[in-house]
């Protein structure tokens, strides 16, 4: 039914998008609507208005589960000058040709802003990188918080941040070695999830090879971008691998870190915890419940989860890219269940 409702609003948002270009379209090519370009600045502010504030609106609410963002309504106002500068024909338009490139100093004054962040991240890179290795806490928490600390949660270096962390687990994290620690507990090892990886990895190879062969003679441009895509995730699920491999869940001393891969982790403290349901009633649980995080290892076979947390408060967990979203339980499924909940259920009594 909500998904049946958003779909309805998505189509009435995008018909009033369809009907605000094409009555802009069609007002200066009908006959007889509109007087003379001399006479005719009010209804060229209006066209501009339309493509500039209202056109930009109507697209980010039928994206709005990506969010509201000022850079994003820029970016869709300097998109609709500029479609502006087409529709409206270049004798109404003579007295507003200054706006779209206004428009485009904006997006240029905020890519220098954001440049600006990318060379802020540089100079404490070596500062952020000597705290990591002197603390205790996993890269994988540590790095994303010690940028946003120093730096900025902004967009961009959130999705530097999720880049540079898949690049070390991928290529420069083999020395470490599991840790073994009593507060360390894994969630794969009694999985088949690495192997299912190896397994996609596997496949990705011989496609690559067989795709190369396929479109060599064809169109190099195209082997070479399929090359490289593919590349790139053989990358990604080798740092996902590591990623899982080298970060247990970990019982700190006022807070719970637990991850699954480069796409999933989140930071619970104890006294955020208001229940935890086990044994059959957790195997049973409904995982389509909204609001709920799974941290269960995929299997052949179907896995179900051993303990549910349900929170007192929402709390946030970041995702594939960084992106950020708030939960209020998680489904967890451990390889030694008894000792962790024994563990956690001390770390709440303290």
């Amino acid at each position: 039914m909500v998904l049946t409702l958003t779909r309805y609003k998505q189509w009435i948002f995008g018909t009033l998008l369809a009907f605000t270009l094409a009555s802009n379209f069609l007002i200066y090519r009908l006959p007889a609507v509109i007087p003379a370009p001399a006479y005719s600045r009010g209804v060229v502010f209006g066209s501009l208005l339309d493509l500039a504030i209202i056109a930009p609106l109507l697209i980010l609410a039928m994206t709005r589960k990506k969010g509201f963002t000022v850079k994003r309504f820029i970016t869709f106002m300097v998109v609709g000058l500029v479609v502006a500068r087409f529709i409206i024909p270049a004798s109404y338009f003579e007295p507003f040709q200054f706006v779209p490139y206004a428009a485009i100093g904006l997006e240029g004054v905020i890519l220098l802003a954001e440049i600006g962040l990318i060379v802020l991240l540089a100079k404490h890179m070596p500062t952020i990188l000597r705290e990591i290795k002197t603390g205790s806490v996993s890269g994988l928490f540590a790095f994303p918080a010690m940028v946003k600390e120093k730096v900025s949660s902004h967009p961009l270096i959130s999705i530097i941040i999720a880049e540079s962390l898949m690049f070390y687990y991928a290529i420069a994290s083999w020395k470490q070695a599991p840790p073994l620690e009593e507060s360390k507990f894994y969630l794969h090892r009694k999985t088949s999830l690495i192997a299912f990886y190896i397994m996609l990895i596997h496949a990705i190879v011989i496609e690559t090879v067989g795709l190369h062969w396929f479109f060599h003679d064809k169109s190099v441009i195209l082997s070479i971008v399929l090359i490289l895509l593919n590349v790139y995730t053989v990358l990604y699920f080798i740092a996902e691998i590591q990623a899982i491999r080298l970060n247990p869940i970990e019982l700190g001393e006022d807070k719970m870190r637990v991850s699954l891969g480069l796409g999933k982790r989140m930071e619970i403290p104890y006294k955020a915890i208001a229940d935890i349901i086990s044994g059959e009633s957790a195997n049973s649980y409904k995982l389509e419940e909204k609001g709920l995080i799974q941290f269960v290892a995929k299997d052949f076979e179907e896995s179900k989860p051993q303990f549910v947390l349900h929170f007192n408060r929402p709390l946030q967990a970041t995702l594939f890219m960084g992106i950020e979203k708030q939960y209020t339980s998680a489904a967890i499924r451990v390889d030694e269940p008894e000792r962790f909940i024994r563990a956690l259920e001390g770390k709440m009594g303290n």
